[in-house]
């Protein structure tokens, strides 16, 4: 709980930031990643390089909750699938176990993605609603918006096995935050999706 209330701190705050000089017809400098850790080779195979694509995949999985949520708009069905939430997990924890990697870190690391994506779906649906001009005109074919998700799953599944020194060094909540407030920045996430970035990872950091 401490990771994800510092991580929206954190990414509250640069969204502040950048809406303020934005607003004042400034350009903002995207924030400059941390030096890599001593003795660390300042690369992907640095603790700030093993987390950030975490951080990236992340952003990336959450903009398909607005197709998932676009899918869902008007059919009166629920927002959660359990059925397909075991079906993730149970593949997720395979891919897991075929590279070595922790499967019970790997599933507690995408329930958070999961519930993260309902956060955007909830969101988006409440908007609809409240102004249903915002709604959106076409529904995306689930399927085919599955197919991308399950393709995003496999690099994070990739990342999250690439990443257990850095998940698990004591400096892993500021180096996260860190590379979360750069993809906020360059993706603009509005706040809903930068709330639901902070739910995405509160669970990478500790080990595993």
């Amino acid at each position: 709980m401490q990771l994800i209330t510092s991580l929206r701190s954190a990414l509250v705050a640069g969204a502040a930031a950048t809406a303020l000089f934005t607003g004042a017809g400034g350009a903002v400098a995207a924030p400059a990643a941390p030096p890599a850790a001593a003795g660390a080779p300042a690369s992907g195979h640095s603790p700030y390089g093993q987390l950030r694509p975490l951080a990236a995949l992340s952003a990336e999985r959450l903009a398909t909750g607005d197709l998932v949520a676009a899918a869902k708009w008007g059919t009166g069905g629920p927002v959660d699938d359990p059925a397909r939430e075991r079906e993730v997990l149970r593949a997720v924890a395979d891919q897991a176990r075929e590279l070595g990697a922790d499967p019970a870190v790997t599933v507690r690391i995408f329930r958070d993605q999961i519930e993260a994506s309902k956060v955007v779906q909830r969101g988006l649906h409440r908007a609809w609603e409240a102004d249903p001009g915002r709604a959106p005109t076409e529904r995306p074919d689930l399927g085919e918006v599955r197919k991308e998700i399950n393709r995003i799953n496999g690099e994070l599944v990739r990342a999250i096995a690439g990443s257990p020194y850095a998940r698990s060094a004591p400096y892993c909540a500021p180096l996260l935050t860190a590379a979360a407030v750069q993809v906020r920045h360059e993706r603009q996430l509005d706040g809903l999706h930068t709330g639901a970035l902070a739910r995405s990872l509160r669970s990478v950091c500790g080990g595993g």
